[in-house]
C-alpha cells in the first residue's frame, strides 16, 4: 500500500487530519452535544487532497427549532447576568479558546484551504475581537434627555434570540464574533458553513464547558433548510449575517415573511482602488496585491479586485504588480512556506476560471495567471493562479461581478471625475482606496466614492473598533468590529419618569 504524501512537510499532519475521520462531531443545542434528529451526517471535503475530511451532523429543522427553544429558555436567566459577568464568561471563553490556538488554526487550514500562517492569524483577530466586546460591557449606556421637568432616560437592554450566520473564508474568526451578542445578553444560535464547519463544531465543545445550557447554540446542515429555518423562526429576533449579496437578500425575505426582525447584512464587493500618477509605484502596487487577498486566493468580501490606475504609471503598476503576483508561493495549505492556498471547493474554483473565459472573451489582455498553476505543489487541489488582466472595460462583467476568487482587473483613467465614476458604477459599495500625494485630491475622492470603507494610501487592512460595513449592495443595519456592533445587539427603551 502506498503511503499517503506528508502535508506541510510534517508526517504528524497525516494522523491529524486522519483522526478528523474518527472524531465524534456533534450539534451544540440546550448545553447537550448531540447528533442530528435523525442521525444524518454530510461529508466535509479537504480541497487540497479532494478526498473526504469527516462526517458532520447534517441537522434538520427540527434541530433548529431544539436549538432555538433552548435559547429562549435561556434567555430571562442570561439577560440577568450582570454585563461584567457575562463578559467575564465571554474572556474565560477566550483564553480557552487561545489555548487550543493551533488545533483551531489547523482545523480551518485543512477544511478551508487557508495557508496554515493565515489561519493562525485568523485566531489571533478571533481573540482579539472577543476581549474588544468583553471591554465594552459597560459601555451599553442610556442617555438622559432634557425634555421637560420630568426626568427622561434610556436604558439598553437585550433583544432576545440570536441567529448569526457566516461564511466559509474565515469559519473560526466569524464564529467568536457570537461574543458581541453574547456580552449584550443575548442567547445565541450560531449557523458555521457547511463548507469548512469543523472549527465551529469544535467551538461548540469548548463553548459547552463555559456557559450555561442554552446560551451557545450551533447548527450545521448540508443545504439550505437549517438556515432558512433559523432566520424564519418567529422567536429569532435578531439576525446577523456575512456572507453573498444573493443569501442576503433571500434572508431578507425570508425574515420579513415569518416576523419583522433585525437584519445586519454584512455582504460582498468589488472594490476599487484608485492609483493617481503622483502615487510610490512600489507602493501602490505593493497594496494592490495585499488588498487583493490573495492569501486566501481572493475570496474575501474586501478585496480591492478592480485596480483603476492613472494612464502615466498604467504599465509601470501593472508591470511591478505582476512580478509581484508571480512571486507568490502557491501549495499545500498546511505548509510554513504556502502563501496562497485553495478555493474552498470545486463549485468555487470552476466559477474563478469560467470568470477568466469571460475576461478573454470579452478583450481583457492576461498579464499573468489566467488557469490551474503548474507544478508539483499544485498537483491536487482546488487551485486557481493568482491572475491580473489589464485593459478591462469598467463596463464589462469581469468588472462588475463578484468574482469571489484570485482574479484582478486593472482599468487605466485620465481624470478624477472618471476614477471616481468608475469606482461608483457598481452595485457594491464595501470598501475603496485612494492612492495619491496631494491630501486635498485624497479627501475629495474619499467624501465622493460610494463606499462604507475607505483607506488613503491604504488597503485592506482592519484595525480594532474602527467600524467596519457597506452601502448599497454590500449590506445594510449597522457597522461591525465596534461598539456599534455590540449596541446593535441591544433594543433602546425609554422610561419617562413623572414627579407628583
Amino acid at each position: 500500500m502506498t503511503k499517503p504524501p506528508q502535508r506541510g512537510g510534517h508526517a504528524a499532519y497525516h494522523d491529524r487530519i486522519a483522526a478528523l475521520a474518527d472524531h465524534p462531531w456533534r450539534l451544540l443545542i440546550g448545553g447537550d452535544l448531540r447528533p442530528a434528529a435523525d442521525g444524518a451526517t454530510f461529508t466535509t471535503s479537504d480541497p487540497f487532497t479532494e478526498s473526504p475530511l469527516a462526517q458532520v451532523p447534517d441537522a434538520t429543522p427540527e434541530d433548529v427549532d431544539a436549538a432555538v427553544d433552548a435559547a429562549t429558555a435561556a434567555r430571562a436567566q442570561w439577560r440577568a447576568v450582570p454585563p461584567t459577568d457575562r463578559a467575564a464568561l465571554v474572556l474565560r471563553f477566550a483564553d480557552l479558546i487561545e489555548s487550543h490556538a493551533d488545533e483551531l488554526a489547523f482545523l480551518d487550514s485543512v477544511d478551508a484551504g487557508s495557508p496554515i500562517s493565515n489561519a493562525r492569524f485568523d485566531v489571533q483577530i478571533a481573540l482579539q475581537q472577543m476581549r474588544m466586546f468583553a471591554g465594552f460591557a459597560l459601555e451599553m449606556k442610556g442617555q438622559t434627555i432634557p425634555a421637560s421637568n420630568a426626568l427622561h432616560v434610556t436604558v439598553r437592554e437585550p433583544v432576545g434570540v440570536v441567529a448569526k450566520i457566516w461564511p466559509y473564508n474565515h469559519p473560526l474568526m466569524f464564529a467568536c464574533r457570537m461574543a458581541a451578542p453574547l456580552v449584550a445578553g443575548n442567547p445565541v444560535v450560531g449557523k458555521p458553513p457547511e463548507a469548512a464547519p469543523l472549527s465551529t463544531l469544535r467551538l461548540g465543545e469548548l463553548a459547552a464547558q463555559v456557559f450555561p445550557a442554552g446560551v451557545v447554540n450551533i447548527v450545521v446542515g448540508d443545504g439550505p433548510a437549517t438556515p432558512d429555518r433559523l432566520v424564519r423562526h418567529r422567536a429569532v429576533r435578531r439576525i446577523g449575517f456575512i456572507g453573498s449579496e444573493p443569501t442576503g437578500r433571500a434572508i431578507q425575505r425570508a425574515a420579513a415573511e415569518s416576523a419583522v426582525k433585525h437584519v445586519t447584512l454584512e455582504l460582498g464587493g468589488k472594490n476599487a482602488m484608485v492609483v493617481f500618477a503622483d502615487s510610490d509605484i512600489e507602493s501602490a502596487a505593493a497594496g494592490a496585491v495585499f488588498g487583493m487577498n490573495f492569501t486566501w486566493s481572493g475570496q474575501s468580501c474586501g478585496s480591492n479586485s478592480r485596480l483603476l490606475v492613472q494612464r502615466p504609471i498604467y504599465e509601470a503598476v501593472i508591470d511591478r504588480v505582476a512580478e509581484l503576483v508571480r512571486e507568490r508561493t502557491i501549495g499545500d495549505p498546511l505548509d510554513e512556506a504556502t502563501e496562497q492556498g485553495t478555493m474552498i471547493n470545486r463549485a468555487q474554483y470552476e466559477k474563478s476560471l469560467s470568470y477568466i473565459d469571460v475576461a478573454l472573451a470579452e478583450g481583457a489582455r492576461l498579464i499573468t495567471g489566467g488557469g490551474r498553476p503548474e507544478g508539483d505543489r499544485c498537483a491536487t487541489g482546488y487551485f486557481v493562479a493568482p491572475t491580473v488582466f489589464a485593459d478591462v472595460d469598467p463596463g464589462a462583467r469581469i468588472a462588475r461581478e463578484e468574482v469571489f476568487g484570485p482574479v484582478l482587473s486593472v482599468i487605466p483613467f485620465d481624470t478624477e471625475e472618471e476614477a471616481v465614476e468608475i469606482a461608483n458604477s457598481v452595485d457594491y459599495g464595501l470598501t475603496a482606496s485612494v492612492w495619491t500625494c496631494d491630501l486635498n485630491r485624497a479627501h475629495r475622492v474619499t467624501r465622493d466614492f460610494e463606499a462604507g470603507h475607505t483607506w488613503i494610501n491604504g488597503s485592506s487592512t482592519h484595525f480594532p473598533n474602527v467600524p467596519y460595513g457597506g452601502v448599497k449592495g454590500s449590506g445594510v443595519g449597522g457597522k461591525e468590529e465596534c461598539l456599534e456592533e455590540l449596541l446593535s445587539y441591544t433594543d433602546e427603551k425609554v422610561v419617562n419618569i413623572m414627579f407628583r
